[in-house]
C-alpha cells in the first residue's frame, strides 16, 4: 500500500484496468446489493434539500418507500445510507426503456436541477473507503458479478482504476492529490511488474 498524507491506498487503484460498461451491466450496481449507497453526514442533509427536484424522477413504488422509509436511513452497521427496497435496490434507482438502472439523483444533475451528481461512495465505486481514527484506507472493491463488463472494457482500453476516476478522486479530496497518484503511479506499476516476475 501506499501512503499519501492519510490516506492509504491499495496498490489494485494502479494496477487494475476498469471502466464502466453500461451498455453490458445495464447499471447493475445500482440494484444489487444488501445495503443502501453510504453518505456522510453532509450528504444525508443535501438529500433532504434536493428531495423535491429529485422526486419527478422517481415513479410510485420508490416515491413510496421514501415516504416510508426516510430519503435516508441508520442500516445495520450504524451507518447513514440509502435506502433500498426488498433488500436489494437503492431507492434512487429507476430502470429505463432499454432495461438499465439509473440514478434519479444523477439524472436531475444532468438535466440542471441539482448541483449535486450523486453520493460519492456512489462515484467513486469501484473504490471503497473505510475510515479509521487515524486513516481512510482507499481500495479496489472487486464485484465480478456485476462489473465484470468494466474490468474487460477496462483491461481493451488500458485505463487503470485512478484515471478512471478522476472526477470523483478530485471531487472527494482535491487536485493536489491527484497529481500525487499520478506521479507515484509508475513506480507502483514498475513494483508490480517486478513482483510478477519473482
Amino acid at each position: 500500500m501506499i501512503q499519501i498524507d492519510d490516506k492509504v491506498i491499495g496498490f489494485e487503484i494502479f494496477t487494475r484496468r476498469f471502466v464502466c460498461d453500461i451498455a453490458k451491466c445495464k447499471g447493475e450496481c445500482c440494484y444489487e446489493g444488501d445495503s443502501g449507497a453510504p453518505l456522510t453526514d453532509e450528504e444525508t442533509r443535501v438529500l433532504d434539500e434536493i428531495y423535491p427536484a429529485v422526486e419527478p424522477y422517481l415513479n410510485d413504488v420508490e416515491r413510496a418507500e421514501i415516504a416510508k422509509q426516510g430519503k435516508w436511513v441508520v442500516d445495520a452497521d450504524g451507518d447513514k445510507v440509502t435506502p433500498i427496497i426488498n433488500g436489494r435496490e437503492c431507492v434512487y434507482t429507476s430502470r429505463d426503456s432499454d432495461g438499465t438502472w439509473k440514478c434519479a439523483i444523477e439524472e436531475a444533475y444532468n438535466d440542471g436541477k441539482i448541483d449535486f451528481k450523486k453520493p460519492i461512495s456512489c462515484h467513486l465505486y469501484p473504490i471503497r473507503v473505510t475510515h479509521y481514527k487515524q486513516f481512510d484506507a482507499l481500495n479496489f472493491h472487486e464485484w465480478d458479478a456485476c462489473c465484470q463488463p468494466a474490468l474487460e472494457l477496462g483491461k481493451k482500453l488500458g485505463v487503470p482504476v485512478y484515471k478512471f476516476l478522476k472526477e470523483p478522486i478530485v471531487r472527494a479530496w482535491g487536485e493536489d492529490f491527484y497529481a500525487e497518484l499520478e506521479k507515484i503511479a509508475p513506480e507502483v506499476e514498475e513494483y508490480e511488474r517486478k513482483r510478477s516476475k519473482n
